[in-house]
């Protein structure tokens, strides 16, 4: 394992064990090693089976239950229906690329104000805070519409990959493959 990622046991009595600091951990903890940027992985302390992305779904689910949810029932649902659909990798990928650009866009504005604002200690995170919510409903509608284009332009692939299987596998002698019962000209008759 490289020396850079933080290492944390998980042990049957449910206890998180952090081995950077010798001492067991809660999820609140893990959470702000999440915030902070620090690598870890989470482990099973008997069988090293890699529990990390169970982990992290814990923390988004409490996270979900303790407030303003992020992710309505409406998009749970769709979620859940691209499980075991063939375009389950292209989701996945989908949304990974959705947040990148959210995160790149974010970074942007950051940076931007900090080129206005300086590093005045007046405008600090309390400030950008502040700056974000008056900004909140232009920042929705600006990520709203993208992501309309988004799911828009993925959408459209997906029908495009649907009609290119079609186009390549009718050149196969599927009986009546893309075409009503009976009009493929083949004989029934024995």
């Amino acid at each position: 394992m490289a020396d850079n990622i933080r290492l944390i046991k998980k042990y049957p009595n449910r206890r998180l064990y952090d081995t950077a600091t010798s001492s067991y951990i809660t999820l609140t903890d893990v959470k702000a090693l999440v915030l902070e940027g620090v690598a870890f992985r989470v482990v099973d302390a008997k069988s090293s089976e890699d529990l990390t992305r169970s982990i992290l779904l814990q923390i988004i689910l409490e996270e979900e239950s303790a407030g303003t949810p992020m992710f309505s029932s409406d998009m749970l649902t769709q979620v859940i229906r691209f499980y075991g659909h063939a375009m389950q990798g292209m989701m996945g990928n989908y949304l990974e690329k959705n947040v990148q650009t959210f995160m790149e866009m974010q970074r942007r504005l950051q940076e931007q104000s900090l080129a206005k604002f300086g590093d005045n200690p007046m405008i600090g995170s309390e400030a950008w805070t502040q700056f974000v919510k008056m900004q909140g409903p232009a920042i929705q509608g600006l990520m709203g519409t993208y992501l309309e284009q988004s799911a828009a332009t993925f959408v459209d692939v997906q029908q495009q990959l649907q009609k290119q299987a079609r186009t390549m596998l009718s050149a196969f002698p599927f009986p009546a493959f893309g075409a009503p019962a009976g009009t493929d000209g083949s004989s029934d008759k024995g």
